[in-house]
């Protein structure tokens, strides 16, 4: 049985082409939090500190449904732009923000880049997990593999647009990935943005379509026996 995680990066519209618009997280929540329910798939919804000062009463609802709440970040910055200081600074003020809803030690940062030299911040800030790299991204594969970091690092699976692909794509790409397989969406891919001038990998089967899919992907992972955990769960299993 393959453990699989669910994942959310809970921020602005399609950053850095959006940003300044939220209708992923006004429009897209609630009914995203009610397939989880009805699919009975706990998730991991990686958080800016930003939304949750806008929104609240959302991270509430996430934490009330039985979902772990994880930290993206307080601004959506991507941290290779910024300073050391900066840096400490985006990661305290946003756990800070978070642990007045829920515990939050599990870490992934905007883009799926974070620097080594940065780890530290993590761990004096309490976090226990970095999901911030990625089996698709080149960077993976030059890691240092016998580094040790101060906490446990565990990649995500694949780009978000990949659940949205059409079903033979789809299960075939799935099927192949090793476990256990981290999967993330974002709040906006549930808005219909197909007419937008955004990549097509952020705009296609977007809205109503980007619902179906996702809902087809967990049945789909569920009919081949995956184990759906949190993030913290993961952190606290033992390592491959």
């Amino acid at each position: 049985m393959t453990d699989v995680c669910f994942t959310v990066d809970y921020e602005p519209d399609c950053p850095p082409y959006m940003t300044r618009t939220f209708r992923g997280v006004e429009e897209a929540t609630a009914p995203l939090l009610a397939l989880l329910r009805e699919e009975g798939v706990p998730a991991t919804f990686f958080s800016t500190g930003v939304v949750a000062e806008r929104y609240p009463a959302a991270i509430d609802a996430i934490v009330q449904g039985g979902h772990e709440l994880g930290c993206h970040g307080h601004t959506h910055r991507k941290f290779p732009d910024l300073p050391a200081a900066e840096a400490r600074e985006e990661i305290e003020t946003s756990a800070a923000i978070l642990r007045r809803h829920a515990p939050v030690t599990s870490f992934r940062a905007p883009n799926l880049v974070f620097p080594d030299a940065y780890l530290r911040f993590l761990a004096d800030a309490g976090f226990t997990l970095d999901s911030s790299q990625a089996r698709y991204k080149a960077a993976w594969w030059r890691r240092d593999r016998g580094a040790m970091p101060p906490l446990r690092r565990i990649p995500a699976s694949a780009t978000s647009s990949v659940l949205r692909l059409p079903r033979p794509l789809r299960e075939a790409y799935l099927s192949a990935l090793d476990g256990p397989v981290v999967l993330f969406v974002h709040p906006w891919e549930f808005v219909d943005l197909r007419h937008t001038d955004l990549r097509l990998d952020c705009r296609f089967a977007t809205g109503e379509t980007a619902f179906r899919r996702v809902r087809a992907v967990l049945r789909f992972l569920a009919r081949r026996g995956a184990r759906f955990v949190t993030m913290r769960e993961l952190a606290a299993a033992p390592a491959a």
